[in-house]
């Protein structure tokens, strides 16, 4: 193999072999395949890989970014101000990807609360204590409010938080729920 290849090879390397937490969380190369331009940040759709590679097909985007969308779910009167009492949390968007990719072992598009942990454990900073504390209670609760029947968290009901548009089938689900209890 020339130089040149080896190069070429190592540019591409997911995995460095004397760092082993390369190789416990892997990133995705196969993106390409499902989404197009997969590098390429979306605004008006949240994308994720086979299922929803142009976002939630029945979620109307208004003309509204992803961030957009998230936070408007939570204006409740519409006056473009979110005010404390209009929100319960405040969830951040990750490379949404490479956490299925990195820590779903157990079902490779859900997350089990263990796995969850894990992944606030990969991506904390250090010092951050305040951060630590946020991050674990942003998806704590994210997993309490959406977590299926099996107890896991699935990349759907990640997808939908993003998009805003979770938030909306919670609203539905709860709507049924109360109706049936009528």
């Amino acid at each position: 193999m020339t130089d040149q290849m080896t190069t070429a090879k190592n540019s591409l390397a997911t995995v460095a072999p004397y760092a082993p937490v390369t190789a416990e969380r892997n990133v995705r190369d196969d993106l390409e395949n499902s989404i197009p331009k997969p590098y390429l940040a979306r605004a008006l759709v949240a994308p994720d890989s086979t299922e929803h590679p142009y976002g939630t097909s029945d979620h109307q985007h208004h003309g509204l970014s992803v961030l957009q969308q998230h936070v408007a779910f939570f204006d409740m009167n519409d006056d473009g101000i979110i005010y404390p009492w209009e929100t319960y949390s405040d969830i951040l968007r990750a490379n949404f990807e490479n956490i299925f990719t990195k820590y779903a072992r157990t079902v490779p598009d859900k997350l089990t609360l263990g796995e969850l942990w894990a992944m606030t454990e990969g991506s904390r900073e250090a010092y951050d204590f305040f951060g630590w504390i946020a991050s674990k209670l942003e998806w704590g609760i994210l997993y309490i409010l959406a977590r299926d029947e099996e107890g896991f968290l699935s990349k759907e009901a990640m997808r939908r938080c993003f998009d805003g548009s979770l938030f909306e089938y919670c609203a539905k689900m709860n709507k049924g729920y109360e109706d049936k209890m009528s």
